[in-house]
């Protein structure tokens, strides 16, 4: 498509300037270009697909950067992108020193707030509202908001402060009855029932047909409005929200830009909190994210002709796949197993077991502190709950995770996808910290696999260890390509594992950064060097006689994980050789304390200096002009 209006869009006042007609083209425009851009690149397409006619509408009613959108998650965020000047920065979305996937106030001031996660905006924006107030300014603040972000508990924690506070804030509740999963729960089932609950329509319709053919019937139908309005109430969100101290609109039609275009103004013009109920499809304009919305929510590059996703046609096995078809094999045999996900069966390979066993998967909505006091519930009970959920989302339920799961040493496991840094997402996706932030849990194990078949091996460990939580943590994309079929086997409880025999120097890992240690040592080899490798494979408990002895038989210790050095696992091999008076040199090697850029993942781990030439280089450096002993 050759775009006529796009390319003359450089901030949101261009808008301005386009009749009704020209921005119904523009539209289009910005779909195509979503598209192409995307396909290229990977990234979030439904999601941005589905609030075009929004996006244009509210820059165009609204006075941003001054008046104030925020984006939730801000996976739907690109068409702002692209009407607030970053036209042609859009086409290194996600890329290595491109623009950001997701809204960042440092790339630009139309970014009122830096996103990533759920649920988040409302919250947000009412602290913008307050701040704004309180500096006596005079903007409006706007948070869109979807409706699988309104399963979680945070956004019901900002509708209720700042509805009873009467401040004048806008909410936009984006209802495409999607999230990454189908959306789940009573807030979804509660909004679908207004879209296809025919019986108001239908009533207020044969009531004003046959009033107005009465005499007075002019008095009988405001009459029956007052009525209809009585009715509303009840069968619509407005009861709910309005209950919460929010003016209740909607819903509206969020592809009708002219519509869009009025009722935002008249939202412009009102006072107090007030929520836009806006209805959207997700994908729209695109057959293939239409009718698969799932697959097209964040997905790689694509042939946008055929739908298909590069590599798609030939078997990726990911950890992913390999834990989804792990969890359908052990709960073959264990009636006690069930799986929890918040809101993410297929991002965590759940939506196998769902598929098998309908009746034993949770999907309880974008809510991770419920799904792990949820889990404490289930274990309580003798069930054997697994509770996949990404690591940059378990931080989200900590406080859970402490106090009503490891105080009273209940035997949930953790299944921490995307441990480590993750790729194009970036900071607010990359699972840096998970080891840091559970070593610190009392009753608490971690195991950390070094490839496919040892996460299947951890798993059903965990599934037989009734001492405590376990948390077993893998890294996004494909193992390392070792075999997965040959059952499973038990994992000696708390023991590491010497891959290769050395002397001197000594490199401990957890995690599939062993394989790149084992090419370490073919290198350094060749350097008459001769390390030991150490596969620990438990962070905790730790394997105290295995580090006594290599502590006691190597002068230098070098420890390499895909987590913050920062009380990571290379934290606790140190304070183990301070704690009993070692004099081993250590050499810590991982994520550094700062947050991570966005890019891809094989690229961002050799910037880390995580792959094997990275380790070579640190350990190089780190052992000096000392002759080790081969």
């Amino acid at each position: 498509m050759k775009y006529k209006y796009l390319p003359q869009i450089g901030s949101p006042d261009d808008l301005r300037r386009l009749s009704l007609e020209q921005l119904k083209v523009l539209t289009e425009e910005i779909r195509d270009y979503i598209i192409q851009v995307v396909s290229e690149t990977g990234g979030h397409l439904a999601p941005s697909l589905g609030v075009v006619e929004l996006t244009v509408a509210l820059h165009y009613v609204f006075d941003s950067p001054r008046d104030k959108i925020i984006w939730d998650v801000g996976h739907q965020a690109y068409a702002h992108k692209i009407i607030t000047g970053r036209y042609e920065a859009f086409r290194t979305n996600r890329c290595w020193e491109g623009i950001s996937g997701f809204p960042s106030p440092k790339e630009s001031p139309y970014d009122a707030f830096g996103t990533g996660h759920a649920s988040t905006s409302i919250s947000a924006g009412f602290g913008i509202v307050c701040a704004r107030d309180a500096t006596g300014e005079d903007y409006k603040v706007i948070s869109v908001i979807g409706d699988g972000s309104m399963t979680g508990g945070l956004a019901f924690e900002g509708l209720n402060n700042a509805g009873a506070s009467g401040k004048d804030f806008i909410v936009i509740l984006n209802d495409n009855m999607m999230s990454i999963s189908p959306s789940v729960g009573a807030i979804h089932n509660y909004l679908t029932m207004i879209m296809t609950h025919p019986a108001l329509k239908r009533m207020k319709d044969e009531i004003w047909d046959i009033t107005g053919r009465l005499p007075s019937g002019e008095l009988i139908q405001k009459a029956v409005g007052r009525i209809d309005t009585g009715l509303k109430s009840i069968v619509t969100p407005g009861a709910l929200f309005e209950g919460m101290g929010f003016r209740y609109l909607g819903p509206a039609n969020g592809h009708n830009l002219e519509s869009m275009l009025k009722i935002l103004r008249q939202v412009k013009e009102h006072d107090g909190p007030i929520m836009l109920h806006v209805i959207t499809q997700k994908g729209r304009g695109y057959k293939f994210a239409e009718e698969d919305a799932t697959q097209f929510h964040g997905l790689d590059a694509f042939d946008k002709d055929t739908g298909t996703v590069n590599g798609s046609g030939r078997e990726i096995r990911s950890y992913t796949s390999v834990f989804g078809k792990a969890m359908v094999e052990l709960a073959e045999n264990d009636d006690r197993i069930v799986g929890i996900t918040a809101a993410m069966a297929e991002g965590t390979g759940l939506n196998l077991m769902r598929d098998k066993f309908p009746d034993r998967v949770y999907d309880v909505g974008i809510a991770e502190g419920h799904a792990v006091t949820f889990a404490a519930g289930l274990a309580s009970q003798g069930m054997r709950p697994v509770a996949a959920i990404y690591s940059t989302f378990l931080q989200r339920a900590l406080d859970q995770v402490i106090h009503d799961v490891a105080i009273q040493k209940l035997p949930v496991i953790f299944a921490i996808d995307r441990g480590g840094v993750v790729g194009e997402d970036g900071p607010t996706h990359h699972g840096c910290f998970d080891i840091s932030y559970l070593r610190q849990i009392p009753n608490m194990a971690i195991m950390v696999p070094r490839d496919e078949a040892e996460l299947r091996d951890m798993l059903y460990t965990a599934t037989r260890y009734s001492g405590g939580p376990v948390a077993i943590r893998y890294p996004r994309g494909a193992g390392v390509g070792v075999p997965t079929d040959e059952g499973f086997r038990e994992i000696a409880w708390g023991k590491g594992e010497i891959l290769r025999e050395g002397r001197e120097i000594a490199i401990l890992g957890v995690g599939p950064a062993l394989y790149e240690c084992m090419k370490v040592a073919e290198i350094l080899a060749e350097e008459d060097f001769n390390p030991t490798i150490t596969d620990m494979k438990f962070v905790k408990p730790f394997d105290v006689g295995l580090l006594k002895e290599t502590a006691g038989s190597h002068r230098t210790i070098v420890t390499v994980e895909e987590n913050a050095i920062e009380g990571g696992f290379g934290s606790r091999v140190l304070e183990f050789v301070s704690a009993l008076d070692y004099h081993n040199r250590v050499l810590r090697l991982g994520i550094p304390d700062r947050f991570i850029e966005h890019g891809p993942r094989k690229h961002l781990l050799k910037n880390l200096g995580l792959t094997a030439e990275g380790i070579v280089d640190s350990v190089r450096k780190f052992v000096g002009s000392e002759k080790l002993v081969h």
